[in-house]
Order: structure tokens, then C-alpha cells, then sequence
């Protein structure tokens, strides 16, 4: 693997990390968004405990590529649904948020798996 890939799968392996905890801490500017979006408070942890899980499988995918390949694959699904959960609540202004933390994860599957 390149330093390019590892470096890029480092960044999303934070990203989505940082996202995963900021849901655990109740960090207000993820958690006023969910709420606003309607999803359920009862989905907050799991959806953090999902962001923790493919950060840790891209971390691993280091050493594991499949087990990269499917955290990364997890997650570009994740962030998928949060775009579509946007829309659907019509907050278009929030759109790009979801598209950022699913960027470097792409770019990962992409250069390095």
C-alpha cells in the first residue's frame, strides 16, 4: 500500500471516528441535526457504535485489506443514508456534512483496497 493510501485511510479512519465519538459525548452539533432530522434517539448509539466499527475496520484494513475493503464499503453505505435522512428532512443546507466525512473514505477504497 502506498504512504498516499495509508495516509488517506488514516484521515477517514479519524474522520468517521471523531463522528462516532462526537454521537457518544452528545457533542450538540451532531446530535441538534439528528434530532431535527427525526432519527430516533434511540438509533444514536448504534449509529455511533457503526462510525467506531468502520473506523476500527479501516485501521485494521491496514494489515486486513478485507476487512478495509468492507469497513470502507460499510461506511460509504452509512454515509450514504445519512445524505438520503437529509434530504429526506429537507435540510439541504447540511447536505455537504455527510459528503465530507465519505469523501476520504472513498478515496481510501479507492487508492488502497
Amino acid at each position: 500500500m502506498s504512504t498516499t493510501a495509508t495516509v488517506v485511510t488514516l484521515i477517514a479512519a479519524f474522520m468517521a471516528g471523531f463522528s462516532g465519538a462526537s454521537i457518544f459525548f452528545r457533542a450538540t452539533f451532531v446530535v441538534e441535526p439528528l434530532a431535527e432530522y427525526g432519527v430516533p434517539r434511540t438509533w444514536w448509539n448504534r449509529l455511533g457504535a457503526a462510525k467506531l466499527a468502520g473506523s476500527a475496520g479501516l485501521v485494521v484494513g491496514l494489515f486486513v485489506p478485507a476487512i478495509g475493503i468492507a469497513a470502507a464499503i460499510g461506511l460509504i453505505l452509512y454515509f450514504t443514508g445519512a445524505v438520503i435522512t437529509v434530504l429526506r428532512a429537507r435540510s439541504y443546507a447540511h447536505v455537504p456534512f455527510p459528503l465530507l466525512y465519505a469523501a476520504p473514505v472513498i478515496g481510501a477504497l479507492a487508492l488502497g483496497f
